[in-house]
């Protein structure tokens, strides 16, 4: 792949991100901040010590997280592009279109499922303020090993692909994965710092609107990048596109 392709790819990928951005927007302000709100409620509830707000809480809901989803939408879409340039051909004979489909995915459950489902998204109020630091150490350690064992079981899949086949490859990759991961897990330190009487519903909810919000963000950029790479790779001649067939020269 030539640099003006990757480079195409790479302004295609940001649009995209940009665009699964603002999805992702939506639901976060529509399913996110209303628990975000209810949650820093319970906090003032329960807690005797009023701090003064750097930065207002109207603000923080609208231009606050609207600035830091799109910029992290297309931040994650740049990096998201280079990785299709590198994995397109890599990973069997797909379109670009289904390659960038797979590709969010994969990426989705690596670099957020995995881990989301050993330490969870937390709202405001739950977490300990002197354990932040150690909580994000073992957030980002569970996801590198995540990544890192979701490459491993690519290779070990294309390894094993021309022996056992290209299904029977893929079950022992995924089973690979699936059983390392789960001695990470047991291994781990837990992190359980809920409140006692923090309602049980809205932290359910709290995790979900997150989950649900990066679901959105993957699998739109999947989609929209899938089909802004397809018209890059595999141009339609100018008489398909227009539905008329191009005469011949004579």
């Amino acid at each position: 792949m030539n640099s003006a392709t990757v480079r195409n790819l790479l302004v295609r990928g940001m649009l995209a991100g940009l665009a699964a951005g603002v999805l992702a927007l939506v639901v976060a302000y529509l399913l996110g901040e209303p628990n975000v709100d209810k949650a820093i409620g319970f906090e003032e509830s329960h807690s005797h010590e009023h701090e003064m707000e750097v930065v207002s809480r109207s603000l923080q809901s609208t231009a606050g997280l609207a600035t830091g989803v799109l910029v992290y939408g297309v931040a994650f879409g740049g990096i998201a592009a280079l990785a299709y340039c590198f994995a397109l051909g890599r990973v069997g004979r797909f379109s670009p279109r289904a390659t960038a489909l797979l590709l969010s995915g994969c990426a989705l459950l690596a670099v957020y499922v995995v881990p989301f489902l050993k330490y969870p998204a937390n709202p405001p109020s739950v977490g300990d303020p002197d354990t932040i630091g150690k909580r994000t150490t073992l957030y980002f350690l569970m996801m590198v090993l995540s990544v890192l064992l979701a490459i491993a079981a690519t290779l070990l899949g294309k390894r094993l692909a021309p022996g056992l086949g290209t299904w029977w490859a893929t079950v022992v990759a995924v089973a690979a994965f699936a059983v390392v991961i789960g001695l990470a897990y047991a291994f781990l330190p837990v992190v359980n710092e809920v409140p006692e009487h923090f309602p049980a519903t809205l932290l359910w909810r709290f995790r979900l609107s997150a989950l649900a919000i990066q679901a959105v963000l993957w699998g739109g950029f999947g989609l929209l990048f899938g089909e802004l790479a397809e018209r890059q790779l595999n141009p339609k001649p100018a008489g398909a596109a227009s539905g008329r067939a191009v005469p011949a020269a004579h």
